[in-house]
């Protein structure tokens, strides 16, 4: 799948179980990364914000935390303790047609060698 991006900073939104890793991993205590994850990290901007998000409780905090150092999978901030149900985004369009939200669903647990991003040429 191919997403074309302006060049503007952007903040991602990136669900943490199923999309990074494994799907519940954490229960069994051996949190997985999935195939594609760190190729994809490296493609966003230093300058962009990441906030992780993740139904996962607070209890496992640290050990995510670690795991995603571990991994070198910056991020700025993470959310835990979410509902499970679907994350709603609603944003405006910019007065040049710029939509300024993008929505990718993935496969559970697939990971993200799928996606292909590239940016267009102008901001």
């Amino acid at each position: 799948m191919k997403v074309k991006f302006s060049r503007l900073k952007k903040t991602w939104l990136i669900d943490l179980d199923g999309t990074i890793i494994e799907h519940n991993s954490h229960i069994n205590g051996i949190n997985k990364l999935l195939p594609g994850v760190k190729k994809f990290w490296k493609k966003i901007n230093k300058e962009d914000i990441i906030i992780i998000l993740t139904a996962r409780e607070s209890k496992y905090k640290l050990k995510t935390i670690k795991f995603l150092k571990e991994n070198n999978l910056r991020y700025n901030k993470i959310l835990f303790d979410l509902n499970v149900g679907e994350r709603i985004l609603i944003n405006d369009k910019k007065p040049d047609g710029l939509k300024t939200s993008v929505s990718i669903n993935v496969k559970r647990n697939k990971g993200l060698n799928d996606i292909n991003f590239i940016y267009k040429d102008k901001k």
